[in-house]
């Protein structure tokens, strides 16, 4: 907890700007696909997003992934196809970046970059992330402590980039039915232990689209910043995490679902008991 620094520093709430969008301010949905696989997919995905309600536009140009022979991404293709898709729709787009190497010109494509779960202890690579000047969304790792988790956002802090976003995806537990154990506790902890905005992903932590719309529902609940959720039109055909996906009329009911509750819980504060010294 002492080398909580940066992260504890300051009184005010942190609001991350990415165009006309607020994040801490405004609950904020990121929807898209997990992987960017062609530019007819994501931009028809990007279009039923964006009528539904979502802010931001997800999607993957690089997909680490378990098996060395599972899809992989498109990479460079990837990231133009998603650039497309901001030119069409006008949503700022998120994308995950895994290589030190890759930081400066990835950042020149997106909006957000994303530090994916596997990659939230790649020191190097936050302190890469650390010198742009692009938001940056840090994934808890999913064997990750909170303090853990926090620590590496220092790691970004540290090196002047002060837009750091964090994202609670999900821990491995020894519950098999969902892919993880969503610890919706931590959006409540995080909130105690800093100034920094926390954004949700149902998707990753349940692995199961009916338990994302509940999951959603106590995201908004526990006190956090968006949610992030997975989108597909056809996930029968989806190279990646098809089974986790919505379809875009789901998305869209669970949009309204959402708002309806965001809208309830303006007057309540979640935080109205003080941690107790």
């Amino acid at each position: 907890m002492n080398n909580l620094r940066l992260a504890k520093k300051k009184k005010e709430k942190t609001i991350v700007k990415v165009g006309n969008v607020e994040i801490g301010k405004d609950f904020v949905i990121m929807a898209g696909p997990c992987s960017v696989e062609s530019e007819e997919q994501t931009i028809t995905i990007a279009k039923y997003v964006k009528e539904a309600g979502a802010n931001i536009l997800r999607g993957g140009a690089f997909k680490p992934r378990t098996s060395p022979y599972s899809f992989q991404g498109l990479g460079l293709k990837g990231l133009k196809i998603l650039a497309k898709a901001r030119e069409l729709t006008g949503l700022p787009i998120i994308t995950e970046v895994i290589d030190p190497r890759d930081v400066q010109w990835v950042s020149e494509f997106v909006d957000i970059l994303q530090i994916g779960a596997r990659n939230m202890q790649n020191f190097s690579l936050l302190k890469e992330v650390g010198k742009v000047n692009k938001p940056v969304m840090l994934k808890r790792g999913m064997h990750s402590t909170i303090v853990e988790w926090l620590s590496c956002a220092e790691y970004i802090l540290n090196e002047g980039n002060p837009n750091v976003i964090l994202c609670e995806r999900g821990i491995r537990s020894f519950e098999t039915y969902t892919r993880n154990t969503l610890d919706i506790s931590a959006v409540s902890v995080v909130k105690t232990l800093s100034h920094l905005p926390v954004i949700v992903d149902p998707s990753h932590a349940t692995g199961r689209p009916e338990l994302i719309p509940p999951m959603s529902l106590a995201s908004v609940a526990s006190g956090a910043d968006g949610i992030m959720v997975e989108v597909h039109h056809k996930p029968e055909e989806a190279l990646s995490d098809g089974a986790q996906a919505l379809l875009p009329e789901e998305f869209n009911t669970l949009v309204k679902q959402v708002r309806n509750l965001v809208n309830c819980m303006k007057d309540i504060n979640p935080y109205f008991v003080k941690e107790r010294k």
